[in-house]
């Protein structure tokens, strides 16, 4: 297995970064180390890379469809990794998981409508929601002994009371990192059946689990499940590739997936990214191995980031997925404001506010640990002088 490099500190500013290059124009002061956005520091697998340069010098970017051998790989990957036998017809491209979420809800949930999510969850469910003018109804997750769980009683409750028609699962849940064990999962599935609530299953960091948790796709616990819910993917997260967007949604019920598509086609889009089919399909087949020791190296990142949470009296929320590592600041007795002071004024980084992910993350900080190590080293080595004084 080739030995990648991941120490490589790759010079990212003046590329259109989000990450690196908006800093002022979000609002943030010019120079601050960012370890917010969900990207990743490191370059994508050198098999995309080359797929990339092969299209690009081929010269032409017309109109694209993916061929056979892009749902090969998609639907091999999803079968040899996660036990889910899928069907090419089963695939819905969109261009990122976000715009899934907001056709799912204009097709399945008419204005007033109720659509749950799980607070403290990625910012942008609640805005889809809200804009798309539906009620948002929270079930937020118990944070209790440091660990994350799901308040199924007002899960029930909420839905009947509320007359939700989606539901929107993160899993691995970002920002908070748990992957939801089977049983959870199947819990859930089987109060949304009762009650006629579809269910929407956001598993885009689905490659990023860490033993002893293993991943399970929402539609294969029961054929049941598989009727009645839309599965969210895309490479984006997996091999560093959002800005490509390319996204494959997974729609088994064929009467579901037509109401999706309708609703796409009313956005006016069509055909994904020439080079995003290219890279997509280049990843699925041949970017395993450089997984593999890259979910070793953000083992160890996280591992340093545990540590220093540690040494400094903070609660780190066990990273069972993602890259996101979910930090309870709330010992050290600082206010939010406060709190996001410290660390943009006297520790120079930027990282995501938990309020952005709902009232219920007031206290947390979500740190993005994606990067070489160094630059994860620096960024913490600020913090803790900012923290102590010294």
């Amino acid at each position: 297995m080739e030995d990648f490099n991941f120490d490589t500190v790759q010079e990212r500013k003046n590329t259109n970064s989000i990450k690196y290059d908006f800093a002022v124009a979000r609002g943030k002061r010019e120079g601050l180390l960012p370890l917010w956005v969900a990207d990743m520091d490191f370059q994508t697998p050198p098999e995309v890379r080359e797929a990339l340069v092969k299209c690009a010098e081929h010269g032409i970017f017309g109109y694209s469809e993916p061929q056979a051998g892009y749902y090969e790989a998609v639907c091999a990957w999803f079968s040899k990794y996660f036990g889910y036998d899928t069907k090419p017809e089963w695939i819905v491209k969109t261009p990122g998981v976000v715009f899934a979420i907001a056709v799912a809800v204009r097709a399945f949930a008419e204005k007033g409508d109720a659509v749950m999510i799980q607070r403290p969850v990625y910012y942008p469910f609640s805005a889809v929601i809200l804009e798309n003018k539906c009620k948002l109804v929270n079930n937020p997750l118990v944070y209790q002994d440091g660990k994350y769980g799901i308040d199924f009683e007002d899960f029930e409750r909420k839905m009947v009371e509320n007359r939700v028609k989606l539901f929107i699962l993160c899993n691995p849940h970002n920002p908070v990192g748990r992957v939801w064990t089977r049983e959870e999962l199947e819990r859930i599935g089987d109060i949304c059946l009762k009650h006629g609530c579809l269910v929407l299953s956001d598993e885009i960091h689905c490659d990023f689990v860490y033993a002893p948790r293993k991943h399970t796709v929402f539609a294969t616990i029961k054929p049941e499940f598989g009727e009645n819910s839309i599965i969210c993917t895309a490479p984006s997260k997996t091999f560093n590739l959002a800005g490509l967007q390319v996204s494959n949604v997974f729609i088994q019920n064929a009467k579901l997936r037509k109401r999706f598509e309708t609703e796409s086609i009313k956005t006016g889009y069509s055909q994904l990214n020439t080079m995003g089919i290219a890279a997509c399909e280049a990843a699925y087949r041949h970017g395993s191995g450089w997984l593999h020791r890259l979910k070793e190296y953000l083992s160890e990142n996280i591992k340093l980031v545990g540590e220093f949470a540690e040494r400094n009296g903070i609660k780190l929320i066990p990273t069972e997925g993602t890259y996101l590592v979910w930090l309870d600041f709330s010992p050290l007795g600082f206010s939010d404001d406060e709190l996001d002071h410290l660390i943009e004024n006297k520790a120079g980084l930027w990282l995501d506010d938990g309020r952005m992910f709902g009232k219920e993350g007031s206290g947390f900080q979500r740190i993005n640990v994606a990067c070489p190590r160094s630059i994860l080293a620096d960024a913490l080595s600020r913090l803790e002088k900012a923290i102590t004084g010294k």
